[in-house]
Formats: structure tokens, sequence, C-alpha cells
């Protein structure tokens, strides 16, 4: 007996010893989890969420990926150890934003904020319906693919946010940012831009567009998404070195206008070429190697910008 309770306890000891469970997440490659700790309240700040049976998709829109609901994206949390979150609208809802304000209710208020994606005949009963729902800003993707927003609605649709407090989220080209500068400097909103401000490569932070954004940032009210390295690398994984390039001039020169991103579940690339969440992840420890910096990335500044609640 005391030989079998001695066998059961070294058992247990050994399971807790155990490194986590890996933990495989749709639209997503690997099982892994990532080598850098998430520290608590850690925000991902660049996700989509899909759900086609309860809220249709446009008609004639493009294919969108499947198994990205609230609850898959749970596995991704999981797996990388973030709990709160931001919902960005996706295409195929067009201006519907239905499915993002439902799912920030399923994740909850204290943990979830969205971004819609709207046009300037957007009522303003509608807008005080987004916000109470925990919208926060309004995306504009103005992509040569893209048609449901154009760049003549942006200062439209700045002045109806600004009495709220939301942001201008922006994915567009190095190319657009230089037409549309003087735009940009002028708007009453802060302006947030995903994918590292997509700089064109080879060029990069060479690129005029980087330092129209590195110009934005330094008045104060602009952020950046460290996000998309698959977007902004031509070598690509394990260490997208371009996008690296550009993340860490960012978190030389604004780390407190920085936030991240996964941008899950991965819409502008096919179900054979989805990336390593966790690899994603991790990217965060070589573009800011301070621990301090990071947690301030990951935690203080979508405080700051989507109005989580403060943490300890």
């Amino acid at each position: 007996m005391i030989r079998r309770r001695n066998f059961i306890g070294g058992a247990i000891a050994t399971l807790a010893a155990l490194p986590a469970k890996s933990q495989e997440v749709p639209n997503s490659v690997g099982t892994g989890h990532p080598k850098l700790k998430a520290p608590p309240h850690a925000s991902d700040c660049h996700i989509h969420i899909y759900n086609p049976e309860r809220f249709p998709f446009a008609p004639n829109s493009k294919s969108a990926p499947a198994h990205a609901s609230v609850a898959q994206y749970r596995m991704l949390q999981k797996r990388n150890g973030t709990t709160r979150v931001v919902i960005v609208t996706p295409r195929p809802y067009v201006v519907d934003n239905r499915a993002t304000v439902d799912a920030i209710s399923q994740f909850g208020i204290d943990n979830a904020r969205g971004v819609a994606v709207l046009r300037p005949t957007v009522s303003d009963a509608e807008l005080k319906q987004l916000n109470d729902g925990g919208i926060r800003g309004i995306r504009f993707s103005l992509g040569a693919d893209f048609a449901v927003t154009t760049p003549d609605m942006i200062e439209p649709l700045a002045k109806r946010v600004a009495p709220l407090g939301w942001h201008l989220q922006f994915q567009m080209g190095g190319d657009q940012i230089v037409e549309l500068a003087e735009v940009l400097r002028r708007l009453p909103t802060p302006m947030v831009f995903d994918h590292l401000a997509n700089p064109p490569l080879p060029a990069g932070i060479a690129h005029p567009s980087h330092q129209i954004v590195r110009g934005l940032l330094d008045q104060g009210r602009t952020w950046v998404k460290l996000s998309g390295a698959y977007a902004n690398s031509k070598t690509g994984p394990p260490t997208y070195p371009e996008a690296a390039t550009t993340a860490r001039d960012f978190v030389k020169a604004a780390p407190e206008r920085l936030v991240w991103g996964s941008d899950w579940p991965h819409p502008g690339l096919s179900d054979d070429h989805k990336p390593d969440d966790a690899l994603l992840f991790d990217l965060l420890s070589v573009w800011a190697p301070d621990e301090a910096t990071r947690n301030r990335i990951l935690v203080r500044n979508p405080e700051a910008l989507y109005g989580f609640p403060k943490s300890a």
C-alpha cells in the first residue's frame, strides 16, 4: 500500500511538472505555446470574428475564413495567454457590425472592444448603440480591392465620431499614406495604423510613408499596430526580417503609442498558408526585448487607447 501511494504521488508530481498541453487552434498552424509569457491582462488588439450562421455575409462578398467564431478564438487565447481582445469588423459584413458587437458581448465588456466599418450615412442613434456595445473606432480599408469605404469618407466620418472619443483606423499601403498625408494631419480624432503601417518593400522604413507616420506619432495622437508580420516581409518566417526592421524602429521611437495584434484568423492567407500564432507572439520579444516595454505594449497602451479597465 505504501509503495502504491508513493507511486501515485510520484506520478502526480511528474504530471504537474510537464509543460502545458499543446493547443491546436483553427486557422493557425503548430500547437505549441509561445516561449514568451503573456502578462496579466495582455491584449490582442486585432482579430476578426465570422458568424455567418447568425449574421449572414453581404451578397457577393468574397470568401471568408471558416471556423472563426468566439469559441474558436478562445482556443487561441488559451494557447497564447492573452485575455483582452479588440474585434474588427471584417470585409464580408461590409457595414453590418452586428457580429462584432455580439462577439464583444460574449467576451464581456471588461475584456473586449470593437472597431466598426461605417459610411457617413450612419445615424446618430446607431452610433450611440455601437458605442454602448463597446465600439471605440471605425476602420478604413483602402486597398485596391476594397470598396466598402473610400478616402472621401474619412473627414466626414471623423467629424461624426470625434464627439464619442473614437479613433480612425487605417489599413492602407504606404503610397496611399503619402497621398492622404495632409488629410491625416488635420483629422480631429486619434488615428491607428494597421500592420506596421505597411511600408512598401523593399524600401521599408526608407519609404516616405514611414516618416509621415513617424511624424504623426510624434504629435501624440497616433498609434501603430505591431501586427501583420507576414504582410510586411518577403523573406517570411521564422524571423520576418523586413517586418522586424520596421517594428523595431517604431519601438525605439514611440513605445507608448504601440499595441500588438494577431490578425487571427488571418483572412488574407489561404488555409494552407496560415501562420504559427505562437511564433507571431514570440516575435514581440525580438521586436521589443525589454520586458517593461512589452508589458506597456500589451497592457497599458491598450488600456489607454481602448478604455479597458486599468490594471493594478
